[in-house]
């Protein structure tokens, strides 16, 4: 029996002749990384029978834990296509060439009148190179100050756009029961129950991927553009890299073979196997993202079982485990642990309209901004941690005999998520046994205390939806739902081409910096594995849906 695990492959969709094996160069600088996806033809695509749902994706990491090598013999999923100088670094990232990105790198201590930042994602960069090829370095330089985008916004306007908007922001409580067949949790998320036909997934097209890694998230984003469909994982990994490496290097693989006869078909041009007129239930696709994670994590507890004798590190580690999978206007969502979606919404009767002042520049644009509509946040999952009841309480059922089944806020007093991929440790008492003796539990009968049962959801996009964020629980250290929303809506009214998603996990670093008494070029300067004290591995990937043209308007 084997790990059943190579090297990545680029894209898991059949036929290698329809790949596109273009990588790019490997940025591999330790601290994070951004990137990008733009839609290159969104006239085109629109008009097209399979269109594209989302406008743009933005997606940006940064590291707080140290890097820590593989413990198994699996290969590393980013050492395909990076130098051997490069596998010891915290951050890596990787992608077909559809994908832009760069390492982020802070701005120079001394550069401007604000400390803390960093020089320019890829979606500003590439728009600056644009205006400089169009019309020359004057213009150039007027937009050059877009690489300390901070120097632009005075921290009063800002605060009274966020303060502005956050007043009449609401969210929306999500719901969630469980399923009657499974102890899964179903998420109806839906602003209405439509079931459209699903085009195949073809083996034979192309799709672009993108693999990133700080500290122990791992990212993996993968689109075809031919048939409009998004795949985005974010793994937040503990107690080592080994189980977010094999989430990365298979769970995609998975939930493609789950899919076949429901969104794609062998055969182009059929309509999906079992499916009448190519109609898709939205419960099949959901149970099939299900039975994929279930696969994966049996895969890995055996490899677990395996090596455990030799590697009993391995019944430590495990990951929450969020997925989002994206169909025309069909948003699935899947999620184990505490990594969240959340989705932008636009409420027409929160729609303010504030006197300007002419004679005041900032009240001029806080004016123009409060006549945009404030977003709503709408939490898409669940989250299975220690700071919500109904998970405690859970747990306390399922071992009446053990009064320390939660203790220090904490299952067993080791972990504050309530399910995990992984952690093997938690789920039966031979790989807890194995453990050496000053990382075991006092394991009480054989019931697990954690498991990997998801919480599934369906959304189905319309013309309210502006953004949805993806996102690890580091963002929500600092962030609430509703922070977050507002701060990408302020940004992205400000810099209409700057990178969301860079900006979002630029004020983590901002405001862990102020909570700690330190300026950001401090508490960069802090060695990873230190840091972690004050932030968390941040992944973020945010999808925007402006610009749209929505199905029902054509």
């Amino acid at each position: 029996m084997g790990n059943g695990v190579g090297k990545l492959d680029r894209c898991f969709a059949g036929d290698v002749s329809g790949r596109h094996h273009n990588i790019s160069d490997p940025l591999d600088e330790g601290l994070g990384h951004s990137f990008c996806y733009i839609h290159p033809d969104s006239s085109k695509a629109y008009s097209d029978e399979f269109s594209v749902p989302f406008r743009m994706i933005s997606g940006a990491s940064i590291s707080a834990n140290t890097f820590t090598p593989l413990t198994t013999t699996l290969i590393d999923p980013f050492s395909t296509c990076t130098n051997s100088g490069s596998l010891d670094k915290a951050s890596s990232f990787e992608s077909s060439h559809s994908f832009a990105s760069v390492p982020l790198q802070p701005v120079p201590g001394k550069s401007g009148p604000i400390d803390g930042g960093f020089l320019s994602g890829p979606i500003e960069r590439s728009s600056i190179l644009s205006l400089e090829r169009n019309h020359g370095d004057d213009q150039l330089s007027k937009r050059g100050c877009k690489f300390h985008k901070c120097c632009l916004i005075s921290k009063s306007l800002k605060k009274a756009m966020l303060k502005s908007n956050l007043k009449l922001s609401r969210g929306k409580k999500v719901i969630c029961w469980p399923d009657g067949n499974s102890n899964e949790t179903v998420m109806d998320a839906s602003v209405g129950d439509h079931d459209e036909g699903g085009e195949e997934f073809s083996e034979n097209r192309k799709v672009e991927w993108a693999q990133g890694k700080a500290g122990e998230d791992r990212v993996h984003v993968v689109v075809s553009e031919e048939h409009g469909w998004v795949f985005v994982g974010i793994y937040d990994g503990f107690n080592g890299p080994d189980a977010t490496d094999f989430l990365l290097s298979n769970l995609y693989s998975n939930v493609y073979k789950e899919l076949k006869g429901l969104l794609w078909n062998d055969k182009p041009g059929s309509a999906a196997d079992g499916a009448p007129n190519g109609s898709v239930k939205h419960s099949d696709v959901l149970k099939a993202l299900s039975e994929a994670l279930r696969k994966a994590e049996e895969s890995f507890l055996e490899i677990t079982d395996t090596m455990v004798t030799d590697n009993p590190e391995l019944a430590l580690m495990g990951s929450c485990v969020l997925v989002m999978l994206m169909k025309g206007d069909d948003v699935y969502l899947m999620n184990v642990g505490d990594s969240r979606a959340v989705l932008a919404q636009k409420q027409p009767h929160l729609e303010r309209i504030v006197e300007e002042d002419s004679n005041d520049g900032e009240n001029n644009k806080i004016g123009a901004f409060n006549r945009v509509s404030s977003l709503a946040a709408s939490q898409l999952t669940f989250d299975h941690c220690t700071s919500v009841q109904e998970e405690v309480e859970r747990i306390k059922s399922e071992h009446m005999d053990d009064s320390s089944a939660i203790m220090k806020n904490r299952v067993k007093g080791s972990l504050k998520v309530t399910r995990a991929f992984g952690a093997g440790f938690l789920k039966q008492p031979k790989w807890n046994n194995a453990l050496l003796e000053m990382f075991r539990i006092d394991y009480v009968g054989n019931s697990p205390y954690l498991n990997c049962s998801p919480c599934l959801g369906h959304h189905r996009l319309g013309p309210k939806d502006k953004f949805l964020i993806l996102s690890s629980d580091g963002l929500y250290q600092y962030f609430t739902n509703e922070e977050a929303v507002a701060e990408v809506e302020v940004f992205n009214f400000l810099f209409p081409e700057g990178d969301p998603a860079q900006h979002l996990v630029e004020e983590v670093l901002i405001r862990a910096a102020e909570k700690a008494g330190l300026k950001f070029h401090e508490l960069l300067n802090i060695p990873q594995g230190e840091r972690r004290k004050y932030h968390d591995d941040v992944s973020v990937v945010i999808i925007s849906f402006e610009g749209r043209v929505w199905r029902s308007s054509l």
